[in-house]
């Protein structure tokens, strides 16, 4: 009996520390990784659509808020988007954003911030950066609307995708509920925390079972 309790015993530890060590690595990696190069910083937005003689050129220089408020629409798109887009008939004007950096065009998109359902956002393969970069349809900010037509895009003004009327006020949504990437990075965290728990309480249950056997052991001598 007490040969039999021991070999499960043995059994379990040695796979709960395999566990272990596997999840320990897996953490250890996952903090060591190389850390991703920082994307070049944005000097300025070209912005050409609809009722536009020309392009809207805002630069950072000289108007670094609205060319934040620009970027703020795009730059949390994820790597694939939807393969179709609503038809053409529901899309409404169509706004070519151009972001760019230093060394010149970056990337590009086009905005529909009056599609029907809600703005959409159009992110083509084929980037200024010769960049590989899969084509998709993604849905925009809810304020994309009133964002464009505060950095002078000639629009109707839309005070529903705002808190606090004219003049500004806050998101009706967190920017925080609007980026799927950081979603997707705390569910991760918090799974890898539940699963170190789950192997902390395996381990507790198991060296009480060694204590239990080894007193067995004494008892029975």
């Amino acid at each position: 009996m007490i040969r039999r309790v021991r070999r499960l015993l043995v059994t379990v530890t040695g796979s709960v520390a395999a566990l272990a060590c596997a999840l320990a690595l897996a953490g250890t990696t996952a903090a060591q990784a190389a850390p991703k190069p920082k994307p070049a910083v944005p000097t300025g937005v070209d912005i050409s659509g609809e009722r536009l003689d020309g392009p809207l050129k805002l630069r950072s220089d000289t108007r670094p808020n609205e060319v934040n408020l620009v970027v703020d629409q795009v730059k949390w798109l994820g790597a694939a988007g939807q393969l179709r887009g609503p038809a053409a008939k529901d899309l409404g004007p169509k706004y070519t954003v151009v972001v760019l950096t230093a060394a010149g065009p970056q990337r590009t998109y086009d905005l529909f911030p009056l599609a029907k359902g809600g703005p959409r956002i159009y992110r083509p393969g084929k980037q200024p950066d010769l960049s590989s970069s899969r084509a998709g349809w993604f849905f925009g900010r809810l304020n994309m609307p009133e964002t464009l037509r505060s950095v002078g895009v000639p629009m109707p003004a839309q005070f529903d995708t705002l808190a606090g009327g004219i003049g500004g006020g806050e998101r009706v949504l967190p920017e925080e509920a609007l980026d799927p990437v950081q979603n997707i990075d705390t569910a991760l965290g918090e799974l890898q925390r539940l699963l170190l728990l789950n192997v902390g309480v395996v381990l507790v249950i198991t060296a009480g079972l060694a204590g239990i056997a080894l007193l067995v052991r004494r008892r029975t001598r």
